[in-house]
């Protein structure tokens, strides 16, 4: 796992490079949303690199569960941090002033269509996303790992 900052690489995309630094560097009480809709930072490990990338991402939750929408704004490819968690599922989060290990695992169609409703809720495009390609949306639960 990456266990400080130095070792992570922040997403190149401008506006997600200054929300991750926002969002650490304030131990999580700043940056914690995107349009209003709460966010987590995701440090993943690259699945061709090795190293740990970092990404900002809407979360909705589910139980325990956080829950994370490979939509790519309804590209017609997966996000390559959804690829990553593939290969890779150890993950460390950030949830406002949280920091902690998690298991990422894609939910099946039936965990993924109880689901969905409140995907949609929490953030509206996803339903335009859907309908914008013909790829399969996948939707993923991180479950914090316990010692």
């Amino acid at each position: 796992m990456a266990d400080r900052d130095d070792d992570v690489v922040i997403s190149p995309t401008g506006w997600v490079a200054k929300q991750a630094r926002t969002y650490e560097e304030s131990g999580g009480t700043k940056g914690t949303t995107v349009m209003g809709v709460p966010c987590l930072l995701l440090d993943y490990q690259g699945r061709k690199s090795g190293l740990w990338r970092r990404t900002v991402l809407i979360y909705g939750r589910d139980g325990d569960g956080y829950l994370l929408v490979a939509s790519d704004g309804g590209a017609d490819r997966h996000p390559a941090w959804y690829l990553n968690l593939q290969a890779n599922p150890d993950v460390r989060l950030r949830v406002e002033t949280e920091r902690f290990d998690a298991t990422a695992v894609t939910l099946d169609a039936d965990e993924k269509e109880r689901v969905w409703p409140g995907l949609v809720e929490l953030f509206p495009q996803y339903a335009g996303y859907r309908k914008k390609t013909e790829r399969d949306i996948p939707v993923v639960r991180l479950t914090r790992k316990t010692d």
